[in-house]
């Protein structure tokens, strides 16, 4: 790496310059909103005024700072005439060159012309993929540097139109640099295996298993922005995108990636959030009671239950019009009934079908007395129609469903007769509260609630789905998602961090639940994140939870990464850690099982150590995470307490401690009292 002061200098007034077009930008659109530039004064105008104001606004979101992220973080340097005049700016400050610099959001000048070019453009495209062999026809690519105040301070030129290796410094510090809070976006250090991924086409479904910190969630957002960028009408027609996640830490902390790509309108949310209309998932089922609930055979057990709600009326209907009575017998009434069932609708469509059917019959019978002066919507509104209609065909509720499919024991027995047997009924059963407000409900029954809304009325589509954590949805979780589905979506995950007790086992199944059968499996392996010793480490469990992954590879290598500490104060020895690792930059975490997170908090707090618990509101740079939270992130310094108590504590405890083995960026350190369970004990004398 060398720095010239020159280019240095002649670069940072070029960002400058990229600065003042920037705010130059920004204060256009702003005046354009505040003045109404460009709307009608017709009253036909006001849709489009309303549209354009929206698009203004979003644009002008889309132009904000983004703070500790600069404008531009490479620069291709082509031949001259190599690139289109499109793509050429006045900041070509060379004749022998022509120079395309790359950042999160494309620059023009006051003309029109480029100065920076967005990293998802098709000109783009060489600074992740030339290389030596296909140099794209790049001559150098070039990588900056920033200080921690954001000042260009170095820069990397990389040849690739002749032989010879550049020593990539620039992008092995920024891999690795420290960072504290949430995530960042990946922009300038993408590889080539993860940019085959992120420009997959929009209509192809790609699921990405991604050992830890293989970057399989940077993936699954920046296709989301690259999406958003290539197809973006297409996807706000089809309902627009959304990120589904495991819980609100982590939708927390991968919030700001996709504002820092230029993407304000992503929705955000969780799983229960997204299936539980505003119910909260406070209770945890066994997990034999897990497997079960999250089951598919569950879809037709709920289906029967919806829909043996209706019964045809053994009465006449008597409409009363005008001093007469119509008659529809109930033979009539019942042929109306099954021509509706048999036509598949929503069980709201079905009733209001099922209320103009009987008007529209009796409005035959009057026509066939001689004529009359009703209509059909008069008919609609009799309240002996109505009344019939609500007898035969009554309002449903999915909570109330719900929860007497659950607590009565003949109701189930009616919906599950020859679908699930009496044990597996049994286990369902939950002891009835005194009344209905009064019940919990647990992440699976929040899908099962889903499912009986989908049932009265299908949900509203979204263009493109990122599913993230997938590993831990049942098959009634994806249901929930796949009914939402309008096009394509992305799956990330990792199977050996599968620790929900009804998770589906592998990816060709949660594609078939998600109804994309044809969607592709890829699989990330080589790690980017987390050092290769603290990698190896975590990689001994995978014969025991996951046999059939490949062990993953890292990019980096550090020999002080790893630290395993037998003490008999495990608590004040991670406490002492923590209050060392504070001496140095980055984040901590430190890890345990759910059950000791509150005398690690009180030993904390009494040392005086500044931590926030995962979870709960609050910034530091310790982080307490209960293992059951920490799937998803990372920190510079990790501490894990007592890995066998985290086996013990649940049912897959092993994949439990996968998890928390591998959230280190930078050190990991296991500190026990207990001894290490079984299968970390191979090969660690050589550690």
């Amino acid at each position: 790496m060398k720095i010239l002061e020159p280019e240095i200098r002649a670069e940072r007034e070029f960002l400058q310059a990229c600065h003042a077009e920037l705010d130059r930008m920004r204060a256009e659109i702003k005046t354009a909103i505040a003045t109404g530039m460009g709307e009608g004064d017709a009253v036909d105008d006001k849709y489009f005024n309303h549209v354009l104001r929206q698009f203004r606004i979003e644009i002008a979101e889309e132009l904000a700072d983004i703070d500790d992220a600069p404008l531009f973080f490479g620069r291709l340097d082509y031949p001259p005439g190599e690139v289109y005049e499109a793509a050429r700016g006045s900041h070509t400050r060379s004749p022998e060159h022509d120079l395309v610099y790359l950042g999160r959001r494309g620059i023009r000048d006051d003309d029109g012309e480029p100065l920076v070019i967005d990293w998802r453009a098709p000109l783009a495209r060489a600074f992740y993929e030339a290389d030596h062999d296909h140099p794209m026809g790049v001559r150098v690519r070039r990588r900056y540097g920033f200080d921690q105040a954001g000042v260009l301070s170095a820069y990397e030129d990389e040849p690739l139109d002749r032989p010879g290796s550049a020593e990539n410094r620039l992008l092995t510090a920024e891999i690795e640099r420290p960072r504290q809070g949430p995530m960042r976006d990946i922009v300038a250090t993408i590889q080539p295996d993860q940019m085959r991924l992120v420009r997959a086409p929009v209509d192809r479904t790609i699921c990405i298993q991604g050992a830890p910190g293989t970057g399989k969630t940077a993936v699954g957002l920046h296709r989301l922005a690259y999406l958003l960028y290539t197809e973006r009408v297409r996807l706000q027609k089809a309902g627009g995108v959304a990120v589904i996640g495991p819980n609100r830490s982590f939708l927390a902390y991968i919030a700001g990636v996709l504002p820092a790509l230029g993407e304000v309108a992503v929705s955000q949310a969780t799983i229960d959030e997204l299936t539980g209309a505003g119910q909260s998932a406070e209770y945890v089922d066994d997990p034999r009671t897990a497997r079960i609930k999250g089951d598919v055979r569950m879809a037709e057990v709920v289906r029967r239950h919806v829909w043996a709600r209706i019964r045809p009326v053994d009465r006449t209907l008597e409409v009363k019009y005008q001093h007469r009575t119509w008659r529809l017998y109930p033979e009539d009434i019942a042929e109306e009934l099954t021509e509706i069932l048999s036509r598949g609708a929503d069980y709201s469509a079905g009733r209001e079908l099922l209320a103009q059917r009987l008007a529209h019959r009796v409005l035959r019978e009057m026509e066939r007395s001689g004529g009359t002066s009703a209509t059909l919507h008069q008919l609609r509104r009799n309240a002996a129609i109505n009344k019939a209609v609500r007898d035969m065909w009554p309002t449903v509720e999915p909570a109330r469903l719900v929860y007497d499919l659950l607590t009565d024991n003949a109701l189930l027995a009616e919906a599950a007769d020859g679908i699930l047997t009496a044990e597996e009924q049994e286990a369902l059963i939950r002891p009835r509260p005194r009344s209905r407000k009064a019940m919990t409900w647990s992440t699976l029954d929040l899908a099962l609630l889903d499912e009986v809304a989908a049932l009265i009325e299908r949900p509203a589509k979204l263009g493109h789905v990122v599913v993230d954590e997938a590993q831990d949805l049942s098959p009634m979780h994806l249901r929930a998602i796949a009914r939402r589905l309008a096009g394509a979506c992305t799956v990330l995950g990792d199977v050996a961090q599968a620790t929900s007790p009804s998770a589906v086992r592998d990816w060709t199944t949660v594609l078939t639940h998600l109804d994309r059968p044809g969607g592709r499996i890829e699989e990330l392996t080589h790690g980017y994140r987390v050092p290769a010793d603290v990698l190896d480490f975590a990689a001994r469990l995978l014969p025991h939870i996951a046999p059939e992954l490949r062990s993953p590879t890292s990019f980096r290598h550090s020999a002080d990464a790893l630290h395993l500490t037998e003490t008999d104060e495990t608590v004040a020895a991670a406490v002492d850690a923590c209050a060392k690792a504070l001496q140095q930059e980055g984040s901590i975490g430190l890890l345990a099982a759910d059950a000791d997170i509150p005398e690690l908090h009180r030993v904390l707090t009494e040392r005086g150590l500044d931590h926030t618990v995962l979870g709960t509101e609050g910034t530091a740079r310790i982080t307490l995470a209960p293992v059951s939270l920490a799937k998803g992130l990372e920190y510079d310094t990790v501490l894990v307490v007592e890995p066998a108590r985290i086996v013990a504590a649940e049912e897959r405890g092993l994949q439990r401690l996968y998890v928390a083995l591998t959230r280190a960026v930078s050190t990991l350190h296991v500190l026990h009292a207990d001894p290490l369970p079984e299968p970390l004990l191979t090969q660690t004398a050589a550690v």
